[in-house]
């Protein structure tokens, strides 16, 4: 590892635990306006509040927050995109490049990769090109890694065992993931793949604890910590929420420490 990956991956994980509380803002140019989202400096001024140490997000949205970043909490900039939910398509493709990333001064860069998709090969090369223009510019890269297939549900431990590892080899310095829902079947993810991993948040839940439960046991299986949206910026108290997942994820909260901290 380069030493400009070395010094923002330290910019991205916090150094005392090496875990990362990540808040994922990238929902807008997919979705439209959302609740939570719609005032960009309040939302990142909350997560620099809340601890948070990087915050996964757009350039449209990094511009509009511009004033309200502070140093202890890095931005992590999208690079792929390029579909709402008008085409219903959800295919990615690379809507710009690791070095407006360096420009915008991200601590590192994000893409997506869906493996089992018919266009895999393609999202695949993208991935890997982008993380040959990282390594020359000493910038960390996150690949979401997402694994579909018939009777193959985005949670399934096989799936996401595979596309978590195959993200790493591609180029991965660290990897977003779904929790497969239990521990075990989770720490095999881990062992099988030696990069962190994330877990994202997936679609909005209703229970707080679902969340703050799934979460506990990822980081108990060995997850680096979190990249979670919707089910932390469209509850109820968002400060609460990004104080609670700093708890479980830097200082070993249990699920009742966070429950009795969001009240």
């Amino acid at each position: 590892m380069t030493t400009g990956k070395t010094i923002r991956m330290n910019q991205l994980f916090n150094k005392s635990t090496g875990n990362s509380v990540c808040i994922a803002v990238d929902h807008g140019g997919i979705a439209g306006p959302m609740q939570g989202i719609n005032n960009p400096s309040e939302l990142v001024g909350l997560c620099v509040k809340g601890g948070a140490d990087c915050i996964l997000t757009t350039r449209g949205f990094a511009r509009a927050a511009a004033d309200a970043w502070d140093r202890q909490t890095s931005l992590l900039l999208r690079l792929t995109g390029g579909f709402t939910v008008l085409g219903g398509q959800f295919e990615e493709e690379m809507i710009t490049s690791p070095q407006a990333a360096v420009e915008y001064g991200a601590a590192g860069a994000a893409v997506t990769v869906k493996f089992g998709h018919e266009r895999e090969g393609e999202f695949t090369r993208n991935a890997s090109l982008v993380a040959d223009e990282c390594e020359r510019l000493g910038l960390p890269l996150m690949v979401e890694a997402m694994a579909r297939g018939k009777d193959l549900k985005s949670t399934d431990p096989k799936g996401v065992k595979l596309a978590s590892r195959a993200s790493m080899e591609i180029g991965a310095d660290i990897v977003k993931t779904y929790y497969t829902g239990d521990p075990d079947s989770f720490h095999e993810v881990v062992e099988g793949c030696p990069v962190p991993i994330l877990i994202l948040g997936g679609p909005k839940s209703d229970s707080d604890e679902e969340v703050i439960s799934n979460v506990y046991y990822a980081m108990q299986a060995g997850a680096r910590g979190i990249a979670i949206g919707r089910n932390i910026w469209q509850r109820d108290n968002v400060l609460a929420m990004i104080e609670a997942m700093s708890g479980l994820v830097h200082e070993g909260w249990s699920v009742k420490q966070a429950m009795t901290h969001i009240g």
